[in-house]
């Protein structure tokens, strides 16, 4: 048979529930394409860092062999 809930037992009704979960889906919904763009911005700054490096290491090549690599 059935239980039957009385007044004093804690829980969550389903809306609350409902509520709670379309909540963190507006924030999902706000945080997901920030978190794209800083990944994006990011990823660009790892590039230019990365060509800094290059330029760098092929200008001290070119002072010791007084030559760029092929």
């Amino acid at each position: 048979m059935l239980k039957k809930f009385k007044k004093s037992e804690k829980g969550f009704t389903l809306i609350e529930l409902l509520i709670v979960v379309a909540i963190i889906g507006i924030l999902a919904a706000i945080a997901i394409p920030q978190f794209a763009s800083y990944r994006q911005k990011a990823q660009n700054s790892a590039a230019v860092s990365d060509l800094r490096n290059t330029r760098t290491d092929l200008e001290s090549y070119y002072g010791e062999n007084f030559r760029y690599p092929y």
